[in-house]
């Protein structure tokens, strides 16, 4: 089979692979896209956008429930779960739409959308075997890999005589569970399993750890499992699946192991929330001798690079926190290296991230507990969010701020932020830290009264207190 030669090849289509090949199409390289599955990766078919378009929803239940809180009366609540699955539909097909016309309308550029599978059979050269049944051979100097990570499956005794879902196939879902069991206390769990309780299933969480959230602080994870349990949702933490069996007329039993003995729990349905791994098997990289990790992630240096020059992977298949953000700026660092000879890296940035659950929890930079095991010198600030005005009066008033300073420089260290809109606060403070701004800007800064950022003032006076 005769190679055809490119200059750049892309494989995937996720936030990070969008982007690169249009920019190198209109620097004048010849380009090939490669995707297997539907344009825009997981964030915007299986991640991001649908999972938080349903969390909408479960939002509006819980506030059409509590209503009456605010002198609104309404009739009973009831949740039309099919009404839900087609608005989420209807915005990732808009999503979807949008990247695929992008990639359609560049005219007079010299770009090709392979949709099919690739894999390596030599160190730059690759074989696709595309959707409609052909065959094509690929070869490139430049090589980006793209290809993500999925849903690790669960490995327990009898996992294969029960219907198993993941974050995947939990949002097909067009009947609601009368129990949806989850093993998983990240945030995939986490998220699902407070929307599903809103939606009006009955949810129970396990968690093999100790605690919720295992890298925040022990705080965190327990004001999170203390508002989870108000909502109705039964939370076991040191509680280790061993054995999930059928009983008949769709219901499931899971025995686990827990510190006070085994426990048998029986559901509806079971969702496999314990982690990601990557989509790095059918690339067959042993062909082109790039260098994995134990895990089967991609190894990369500062600027992206794996061992095998010329070929970068980015997005989530490289490993390290897995969000679209840091995908997107490792398509940032890689146009400023290739295409606008610079000197970007990886090195020193200040990734932030938030969990969609609600109140949101909003973090960046170092834990407390990160900080005191480097044996900084710090100090801890920390608000109730009933200590906020604006929190007050919408009556949002659950969680949080929290607040890492350096003693010696006054420069904050990192924030979580467990609070309504938490997400949008974290974001001031990390462009604080962004600015190197001490924590006594935003002690002394004038904030609109009365808005959730005001809140900040607050927060950083008690360290004065």
């Amino acid at each position: 089979m005769a190679s055809t030669n490119y200059d750049v090849i892309v494989i995937g289509t996720s936030q990070g692979g969008r982007f690169l090949p249009i920019d190198f199409a209109k620097a004048g390289r010849k380009v090939a896209l490669i995707e297997r599955g539907p344009i825009g990766g997981v964030c915007v078919n299986f991640g991001c956008t649908p999972t938080k378009t349903m969390v909408a929803s479960a939002r509006l239940a819980y506030l059409a429930r509590r209503s009456a809180e605010y002198g609104v009366h309404t009739g009973p609540i009831s949740v039309d779960l099919q009404a839900v699955l087609k608005r989420k539909q209807a915005i990732v097909d808009g999503a979807r739409f949008g990247y695929e016309s992008r990639l359609t309308a560049l005219q007079g550029l010299d770009l090709d959308l392979l949709m099919g599978e690739a894999h390596f059979i030599a160190p730059r050269t690759l074989e696709v075997s595309l959707q409609d049944g052909g065959m094509r051979e690929i070869t490139a100097p430049l090589i980006f890999i793209d290809t993500g990570d999925r849903p690790q499956p669960l490995a327990i005794k009898g996992v294969e005589s029960v219907p198993m879902l993941n974050s995947t196939t939990i949002m097909e879902l067009d009947t609601l569970p009368e129990h949806l069991l989850i093993i998983g206390g990240g945030y995939i769990g986490l998220e699902f399993g407070q929307m599903f309780r809103r939606f009006g299933s009955q949810v129970t969480i396990f968690q093999r750890q100790s605690r919720l959230l295992m890298n925040e602080d022990e705080d965190v994870s327990d004001e999170i499992t203390k508002i989870f349990r108000e909502e109705g949702i039964t939370v076991l933490t040191a509680a280790t699946p061993r054995q999930v069996e059928p009983l008949g007329d769709g219901r499931i039993q899971l025995t686990v192991r827990t510190p006070q003995g085994e426990q048998q729990l029986i559901g509806s349905h079971l969702l496999a929330a314990t982690g990601r791994i990557p989509n790095t098997e059918a690339l067959t990289p042993e062909a082109s001798g790039i260098h994995l990790d134990k895990k089967g992630y991609i190894q990369v240096n500062e600027q992206l690079e794996t061992n095998v020059s010329g070929i970068y992977a980015l997005g989530d298949v490289k490993g390290g926190p897995a969000f679209t953000h840091v995908s997107y700026d490792d398509f940032r660092i890689l146009r400023a290296n290739l295409l606008e000879h610079g000197s970007a890296s990886m090195q020193d940035r200040l990734v932030p991230h938030t969990v969609f659950i609600d109140p949101q929890l909003g973090r960046v930079g170092m834990t407390e507990n990160e900080a005191r095991k480097q044996g900084r010198n710090i100090r801890v600030a920390k608000l109730p969010m009933n200590a906020v005005a604006r929190a007050l009066e919408t009556g949002e008033t659950r969680g949080f701020m929290k607040a890492i300073v350096d003693a010696d420089t006054q420069q904050i260290l990192g924030c979580a932020i467990l609070g309504v809109e938490g997400g949008e606060i974290m974001t001031i403070i990390q462009v604080a830290m962004m600015g190197k701004l001490p924590y006594t800007a935003l002690k002394e800064g004038i904030f609109t009264h009365p808005t959730l950022a005001e809140g900040l003032n607050t927060l950083f006076m008690t360290l004065d207190a």
